[in-house]
Order: C-alpha cells, then structure tokens, then sequence
C-alpha cells in the first residue's frame, strides 16, 4: 500500500458523508499529498470516482476488504 499523509475514517457513514468530509480534508492539504479514506459505503466506489473526476485528485488507489472500502487520493 501506497504512503499518505492524512487518513479519514468514513466508517459508518453514508452517502454523501464520507464525499463531504474527504473534500474538506483535501482542501487543507498541499497539492501533491495523499489523502487515505476507510469508508464502509459500498457507494462511496463509485462517489470516490466522480468525486476525483471532477476536482481534478487522482484516484491512486481504491480497494475492498471485508466490507471496508480504502481509497488513495493525491490532491491535484
């Protein structure tokens, strides 16, 4: 797994929460570093993606494992 800066644990949250709280921690991070996201949202897949796509972060990485979703966002 990949290093990061800061780490957001979404668990227990739903749609759009974890989107919500992911922005406000990129938005007080330096363009170039990593955000970890732990949510347990089987949406937050597919929210992460859009997400990325339209703020311009890269999406590096976005895995599953027992029912917890991680993703790895380098802030553009």
């Amino acid at each position: 797994m990949a290093d990061f800066d800061q780490e957001l644990d979404a668990r227990g949250l739903n749609c759009p929460l974890p989107i919500l709280r992911a922005k406000k921690a990129i938005n007080g991070m330096d363009s170039g570093q990593v955000l970890r996201i732990i949510a347990t949202d089987p949406g937050s897949v597919k929210d992460f993606e859009a997400f990325a796509k339209q703020t311009g972060n890269e999406l590096m990485e976005s895995t599953e494992a027992g029912g917890e979703f991680t993703f790895l966002m380098k802030k553009g």
